[in-house]
């Protein structure tokens, strides 16, 4: 608890050493160029990767990304996929960042709506909607030179409006960091950066080709750049402490806690994880905070999405006499089309920034360094929170007599034979992400899903960074949320037809730097013969709902393997043949290839949760005319 406030002191005074450091000038200090002051602070948080495209207004910057010794360049095959992949990257490397560099117009238009699905929307203090992702997009630009004179250059829209991209990525970005000359320069740099991981969500930097080698004091560079937010309100701080515990003797510690997807944004995760097995409360999670918690954990319940979860969460959950929401966002496929059970006036949220507890709300108290304060406060509770009961949380593998792959019989399979301990998994918008919602994932799985913004083709792009940062996650020896090192697992992608149309080329650089990983990547191609989830909720019998039908069994040839050294295709139309390939080639191994497995499946079958979401989206979208 101490150590906490430390840090985040220590923190919030490095800042204020920045901020000094930027008013007065150094005389006598080394020297570095733009460019390469960029690539230092990205090396001291950890980036080892940088995706992106080249264009004439980034390459002298390039030369210098190439040419550094810790930060790879991930060459993508378009700005679109850079920053599903840097999206990827961050939620995987949790304590760093997603880089994507672009050039001017053409090439960051291409990337603006993966930076936009990082991207939050403020509506209320109490509701933030979001992914909520710390990416840093950097943009080459034309020089200051041009940009002051404005000629009719390539790349801009021909009217002298040379800041109409960067406004554009003001709607989509927490910060705009435009270096426009060498003596702000740094303090440009460093705030872009600083915003985008304390927030946790995407900045926009540019940096004008004439910038690049300008000499800079390299003196900042000695001052870390840090996540951790500012310290608590110590008064407001202590007020919310007494208000929680009032609260839990009130329930007379029949409490249960809803884990949600902030909790990891914000890097939360371990304090999370202690709370609750001091605790022994019975622990559920919504589908953005799946994986936060050990699935494995006895005292873990299950996914609680409203109305559309199973009937037993959905009962321990809507009638617990308190629930302590961690890190909530309540987007419409997070909570069931808005369906939550709980009242307001019996519910607690832990925000970054913020606690609400009924219907009050503190400012300046953030979740990262109150719940380690909450445990010795709340653990007279635990004895009778201990013997709460918490639903078993499994899924059977039903009995059915044809030899066809349902959802029904495959999403249990997904959690009996294909995931192990370690997995890194991405589950596509659509049949995917539903699906997984009802498997419980072994432990130390890491569990990606784009489920709010839910572009379709995300987790292509996004399985290319996850790959990459669980080869640095596990190299890097980053401990698990019981402290024991993340085990080498596999990178598993489950993804549609129809969205891996999207997409699809990106899995040409995942074969070019697989040969960086020891584990297998595996594909699981779903082929249902289109787009699933929009039949489900409109124009099911509809032309548009279908694709152009794709071999896939030659695409891994195709996009760079042609005699299957990297890489290798199967094909299962029955349950038997699936069941063959897992229990062989599947659970063996390839000794670190691409490994795609395609899964034939009836066009008209679906997950019953997804089923169930269409429904109420449906209804929501309002097609049909009211009477």
């Amino acid at each position: 608890m101490a150590h906490a406030t430390h840090a985040a002191l220590k923190s919030q005074a490095d800042r204020l050493k920045l901020e000094v450091d930027s008013l007065r000038t150094q005389q006598g200090s080394q020297l570095i160029n733009i460019g390469d002051y960029i690539l230092k602070r990205l090396e001291q948080l950890g980036v080892t990767a940088m995706f992106g495209l080249p264009g004439d207004f980034n390459l002298g910057f390039l030369d210098l990304v190439e040419d550094n010794p810790n930060i790879e360049w991930i060459g993508n095959c378009n700005e679109l996929n850079s920053a599903y992949a840097a999206d990827g990257y961050a939620r995987v490397k949790e304590t760093s960042l997603g880089v994507l560099l672009t050039t001017y117009g053409v090439g960051e238009l291409s990337a603006f709506n993966g930076i936009a699905g990082c991207k939050h929307s403020l509506m209320l203090p109490s509701l933030a909607y979001a992914e909520m992702i710390p990416v840093l997009h950097l943009v080459g630009a034309p020089s200051t030179t041009q940009a002051a004179t404005r000629p009719m250059l390539h790349h801009t829209l021909g009217d002298g409006r040379f800041d109409a991209y960067g406004k554009a990525f003001e709607q989509v970005t927490t910060y705009w960091g435009d270096i426009i000359n060498k003596d702000t320069a740094a303090f440009v740099i460093d705030r872009s950066i600083t915003e985008c991981i304390v927030k946790a969500r995407p900045a926009y930097l540019t940096l004008p080709t004439n910038m690049v080698f300008e000499k800079i004091p390299a003196d900042r560079l000695s001052i870390p750049l840090s996540a951790l937010t500012a310290p608590n309100d110590p008064e407001t701080e202590a007020q919310v402490i007494e208000e929680i515990v009032k609260h839990f003797e009130e329930a007379d510690g029949e409490v249960v806690v809803l884990i949600d997807a902030c909790a990891v944004r914000h890097y939360t995760r371990r304090e999370v994880n202690d709370f609750v097995r001091a605790m022994g409360l019975p622990v559920y999670s919504t589908p953005q905070g799946k994986t936060v918690i050990d699935e494995q954990y006895a005292r873990y319940g299950g996914i609680y999405v409203g109305a559309l979860s199973q009937p037993q969460i959905r009962q321990h959950v809507d009638n617990a006499r308190l629930v302590l929401n961690v890190g909530g966002l309540r987007s419409d496929y997070n909570t069931g089309n808005f369906t939550y059970g709980m009242p307001t006036a019996r519910t607690i949220e832990l925000h970054s920034d913020h606690t609400q507890i009924g219907h009050a709300i503190f400012q300046n108290v953030g979740m990262k360094e109150l719940i380690p304060k909450l445990t010795p406060r709340l653990l007279h509770f635990a004895p009778k929170a201990s013997r709460l009961p918490v639903p078993k949380w499994e899924l059977s593998v039903p009995r059915e007599a044809t030899q066809d792959i349902s959802q029904a019989w495959f999403w249990p399979i997904v959690g009996e034979k294909i995931l192990k301990n370690g997995d890194v998994v991405i589950a596509e918008t659509g049949t995917a992400a539903f699906g997984m919602l009802s498997v419980p994932f072994p432990a130390n799985t890491t569990y990606v899903s784009q489920l709010l913004w839910g572009s379709i083709g995300y987790s292509v792009g996004a399985a290319l960074g996850c790959q990459l940062a669980a080869r640095d996650r596990a190299a890097a020896g980053v401990p698990t949320s019981t402290g024991a090192p993340v085990p080498s697992g596999r990178t598993i992608l489950f993804v549609g037809d129809g969205s891996m149309q999207l997409t699809a080329q990106e899995v040409s650089s995942m074969i070019r730097w697989q040969h960086t990983l020891k584990e297998d990547t595996v594909i699981f191609l779903l082929n249902n013969d289109g787009y699933t989830i929009e039949r489900f909720i409109h124009g099911r019998h509809r032309r548009y709902n279908s694709i152009q039908r794709w071999d896939w069994g030659s695409l891994l040839r195709t996009f760079g393997d042609p005699k299957e050294e990297r890489t290798k295709s199967y094909r299962a139309a029955t349950k038997s043949e699936l069941l063959e390939l897992l229990a062989g080639p599947i659970a063996k191994g390839h000794g670190g290839k691409i490994v795609l497995v395609e899964v034939i499946m009836d066009k008209d079958d679906g997950p019953q949760i997804l089923a169930d979401q269409a429904q109420l989206s449906a209804k929501a979208n309002a097609y049909e005319p009211t009477v």
